[in-house]
């Protein structure tokens, strides 16, 4: 266990002995969180001693009630003057806070309040002993709790018992136990960063109103595209909604690129396009091919080897074929991590493709860009650099909270070629500044959240080689998880061989399929195996990891790994909670 001094927030321990019923440990922490203002130390400790509110089990209808200040004075002013006095919520509504005239110290004493609130879930998150989940379903909810919207405002101790309610059921994405999703984990300083651009409010798209958010999208771009292998990080590239937009992006300005006149004229004045990926692949190809008027019937998708990489001979057979016939190849998405298999695209191989026939090579590596930064595991996307475009979504295996994802492209000045609508209203060319700091004009959206300064605090924080240790430390759980299940009774491995990401794909035979011959009823009988257990780990609310077929494989868990909470410990959890949940399919 660390010492206070050494990070309030190292909650929890190898071994899981960070425990907040441990009166050592909890005095060890207080110690730290007396140093917070405004009743928050004193909260946590009561908290961390296990005084404070338990999370309510399963089916109680009754809210966690905020803790509210009763008034220590009879004045009836609102908000009260009297310095004494104590903040009572109940005769308070948002009307009361600022820019409300003396509205200065209900709004500390409110959002102050709100900070407990978050920074209590925080903590729990961490907190092996509490639930990923409090799962209901959706019924149950809407008929427990009134959500529907009122014409009268409520008062801000019902304001407080919402945030409260609302956390109550949230998943715990942050806790060392869940791995449902591509992105887990909770890193603090990346929490402090959302915490910050939320409070500025500013957007992205003119240096004039986000000037450092600007000034760090610049700076922390280039340095990724020198991490891909572009020549002194040269290019272009703009942080997105999501992988999926990103890829949407790359498909607009590999258009773009090869029929400018399709940014006027429309899809009519081009011949038939047609863009390649593996089966593999992301569906978001798919969707942008749809938005784009391109057509989902003019995304080829090509075979996969037994790892779920794209098979470079078939890729140049449909290439081909699809020249035969009079369509125009104009863009090659090799993935870098598959979603399910966490494959890799031999992006060498693609590159030589690409270069032959003149098609643009985009790597989505929204789930793999992450490796880049090990390098132990970097080799994995070897050819990358020759790449037109790419996909990286550091929310994902770099642990930077949602959302936060980059395309990059290697050729300058094209986003802004294929994007630009010169609103004058926006982008005056007479400012008093270096207009290509105005990044606006080069994005599909108008408004656009400050998605970087997360990454770049995170990157301040923890430099290359902490987020390099974090990413070797989540593939050396991924393989410890491989090498026990492998040879395990009750186990079997969806592909041969240690997966080259994080994802572990496998599937749990209970004892009663076991005895069973391979065949037709047992994988009917198998295929629903996954589903009950999943639905039972979100009923006991003690881990969740997911499951999907894919082709002609039935139902199967494809355990991921990307939060640097995770111990040898939680993965041992897992096993052993997969066979307590299953014994008796």
């Amino acid at each position: 266990m660390a010492s206070p001094g050494s990070g309030f927030w190292s909650f929890g321990s190898e071994d899981g002995s960070g425990d907040p019923e441990n009166p050592g440990t909890a005095r060890a922490w207080c110690q730290v969180a007396q140093k917070f203002t405004g009743g928050i130390g004193n909260k946590l400790c009561a908290l961390l001693y296990g005084d404070a509110e338990k999370p309510a089990e399963s089916g109680g209808s009754e809210p966690p009630r905020a803790t509210s200040r009763k008034a220590a004075c009879a004045c009836n002013q609102k908000p009260c003057s009297c310095p004494k006095a104590d903040i009572n919520y109940a005769f308070l509504h948002a009307t009361d806070l600022l820019p409300a005239c003396d509205g200065e110290r209900p709004t500390l004493a409110f959002l102050q309040d709100v900070m407990d609130i978050l920074l209590q879930y925080v903590v729990k998150s961490f907190d092996r002993s509490t639930k990923v989940i409090d799962f209901h379903y959706p019924n149950e909810l809407l008929q427990e709790y009134n959500w529907e919207l009122a014409d009268q405002p409520q008062n801000l101790e019902e304001i407080l018992m919402h945030c409260q309610t609302t956390l109550k059921y949230a998943i715990k994405t942050g806790h060392p136990r869940y791995f449902n999703q591509l992105s887990t984990g909770l890193d603090m300083v990346g929490l402090a960063a959302d915490w910050l651009t939320s409070t500025a409010n500013t957007n992205m798209f003119t240096y004039e109103i986000a000037p450092v958010f600007v000034l760090l999208e610049y700076v922390t771009l280039k340095k990724m595209r020198e991490i891909i292998g572009w020549p002194g990080g040269s290019g272009d590239g703009i942080f997105s909604p999501g992988g999926a937009i990103s890829n949407m992006y790359a498909m607009l300005i590999a258009r773009f690129k090869m029929f400018p006149e399709v940014k006027e004229k429309g899809m009519a004045a081009v011949p038939r396009l047609i863009a390649f990926t593996s089966e593999h692949s992301h569906f978001s190809l798919k969707k942008g091919a749809a938005a784009l008027g391109i057509g989902t019937d003019s995304v080829i998708l090509i075979k996969c080897d037994e790892r779920g990489k794209m098979i470079p001979s078939d890729l140049e057979r449909r290439i081909l074929e699809a020249k035969q016939k009079g369509f125009v190849p104009f863009l090659v998405s090799a993935t870098a991590g598959t979603t399910v298999y966490g494959a890799f695209d031999p992006l060498l191989a693609v590159a030589d493709i690409c270069k032959k026939y003149k098609i643009w090579m985009h790597v989505d590596a929204a789930w793999g860009g992450g490796l880049l930064m090990s390098r132990k595991h970097k080799w994995k996307l070897s050819g990358v650099e020759r790449a037109n475009s790419v996909t990286w979504n550091p929310h994902k295996m770099m642990g930077v909270p949602l959302q936060c994802s980059a395309l990059l492209v290697r050729e300058e000045g094209l986003m802004q070629s294929c994007n630009q609508m010169h609103a004058s209203y926006l982008f005056q060319q007479d400012k008093h500044y270096d207009l290509s700091y105005d990044t606006g004009d080069k994005a599909l959206q108008c408004g656009r959240h400050v998605d970087v300064f997360k990454l770049w605090l995170m990157w301040r924080a923890k430099g290359t080689t902490g987020f390099e240790a974090h990413i070797d430390k989540c593939l050396e759980l991924a393989e410890y998880l491989y090498n026990i299940i492998k040879n395990r009774e009750g186990y079997e491995m969806v592909f041969d061989g240690k997966p080259q990401h994080t994802n572990v794909c496998f599937w749990y035979v209970p004892p009663s399929l076991r005895v069973l011959e391979d065949n037709e009823e047992r994988m009917s009988r198998l295929s629903k195996v996954a589903p009950v257990i999943k639905a039972r780990m979100m009923e006991y609310g003690t881990t969740m990891v997911s499951y999907q077929p894919l082709g002609d494989k039935v139902n199967f868990f494809r355990m991921v790994i990307s939060n640097p909470a995770a111990t040898h410990q939680d993965i041992d959890f897992l096993i052993e909670e997969i066979e307590r949940l299953g014994q008796d399919l």
